[in-house]
């Protein structure tokens, strides 16, 4: 039978995961000028913790999860974001006993299962960043800087950064009544999952699609904020505009997770069909305590690298280039075949790149394979060759070609560099 990936995953094959590369070697170097330290945690984690930390109530959790029963009768998921497990992690490893604020950052693979479309895959990426310890409106703004910043470094044109308050429980209590007041004269005009959202988390019923007109006139929860809610999202906004990040507040705007108070933001793009946020985040000062810790702020991020790659090739953002093959060893006689193998390996391991023949060809397909890789170099080496110690080597940009003794091989690539 002929076996094919799975529904809502892809194969990232040479000359698309270039790109991949490229885009991530930018938030490591980011991440470390921004002085956050990666981490990894599992794949899978128990099905309580998502349920815990991104909330019930979530299209995530009610309708998007992979779980599974693993053999220890333990209920196992998929992570399908991984703030949850990260904030898991900084509390099952005591961080939080640290002196400094803990910043953290990762890149890896979350799986939901949902309809796969332009930017969304039921396998997909996320470049992400969590810093705990601070309610500091400063890291807020940090934290919305990194990602812009990000965006705008991988080459990305027209992004832009919407913010809003969703305040603490207090002013979100007050906000549940306000919105419920607006809501229920309408109730039964909603969809199901709407009119199912309003008993449970009434917020949750502005993230609908299917009503979404039916809210224009919804109250904004920055009405219900109190002044510690209030001052601290014009400090956040302060700080941004000292940054010279650009940014519209979005009143709407609530996030899909249930673990946010005070700042949530999102950074959004043209060009990825009907969808047109690629990332968000916000502040959690309470998720910590939820999932076993100590009282302990945090925020953070996510960014959808698939939705990344995608803009970056709508945007036809050209793409650093990895470093050309250094040398392509072309050996012609069965000694010199026999001696190739060890000059290769003696050019890999002083720190050049280079590649040889395995599959008995003449010479002229070997020159072809040379070029196909964009090989700076042939290094060619026959019998007479080997006999005096020498290879022929061939610019094969200039089509120049000169003799170099084997030993002096490393020397004169390197050189030529």
């Amino acid at each position: 039978m002929a076996f094919q990936k799975p529904t809502g995953t892809q194969d990232l094959l040479p000359g698309t995961v270039e790109i991949w590369q490229s885009v991530e070697e930018t938030a490591r170097d980011l991440c470390r000028r921004f002085n956050y330290k990666e981490i990894r945690t599992p794949i899978f984690e128990q099905t309580e913790l998502f349920q815990r930390g991104v909330g019930d109530t979530t299209d995530i959790v009610e309708k998007e999860m992979y779980t599974f029963v693993d053999k220890g009768k333990r209920s196992m998921t998929l992570r399908p974001e991984n703030t949850a497990g990260v904030v898991r992690a900084y509390v099952e490893n005591k961080l939080y006993g640290e002196p400094d604020l803990t910043k953290l950052y990762y890149i890896a693979p979350m799986f939901r299962y949902e309809r796969p479309q332009a930017g969304r895959y039921r396998q997909f990426h996320q470049f992400g960043v969590e810093a705990f310890g601070a309610v500091d409106p400063s890291l807020d703004a940090e934290i919305i800087a990194l990602g812009y910043q990000f965006m705008k470094e991988v080459g990305l044109s027209g992004v832009k950064v919407e913010i809003n308050s969703v305040g603490n429980a207090a002013s979100r209590a007050a906000y549940r009544q306000s919105l419920l007041d607006f809501l229920s004269p309408m109730k039964e005009t909603l969809c199901k999952d709407c009119q199912s959202r309003m008993e449970r988390n009434p917020l949750r019923v502005l993230d609908c699609k299917v009503d979404q007109e039916k809210f224009t006139a919804a109250p904004s929860i920055l009405e219900s904020l109190d002044e510690e809610c209030a001052t601290h999202f014009t400090k956040v906004k302060g700080h941004l505009d000292a940054m010279g990040v650009e940014y519209e507040v979005n009143h709407r705007m609530v996030r899909g997770l249930d673990y946010y108070t005070h700042t949530a933001f999102e950074y959004k793009a043209q060009g990825i069909g009907a969808i047109d946020t690629v990332g968000g985040g916000g502040r959690y000062n309470g998720l910590v305590s939820d999932i076993g810790g100590p009282e302990q702020p945090g925020i953070g991020f996510g960014i959808g690298m698939e939705r990344i790659v995608l803009l970056l090739e709508k945007q036809e953002v050209a793409i650093k280039q990895a470093p050309p093959l250094d040398v392509y060893l072309v050996a012609l006689g069965e000694k010199a075949e026999q001696e190739t193998t060890k000059i290769l390996h003696h050019l890999r391991v002083n720190g050049l790149s280079g590649e040889k023949d395995y599959q008995g060809r003449k010479m002229k397909a070997m020159m072809k394979s040379a070029d196909r890789m964009k090989a700076r170099y042939a290094a060619i080496l026959g019998d007479d060759e080997l006999e005096r110690g020498e290879i022929a080597l061939k610019d094969l940009q200039a089509g120049e070609q000169q003799f170099v003794k084997i030993e002096q091989l490393v020397e004169a690539l390197k050189s030529s560099k």
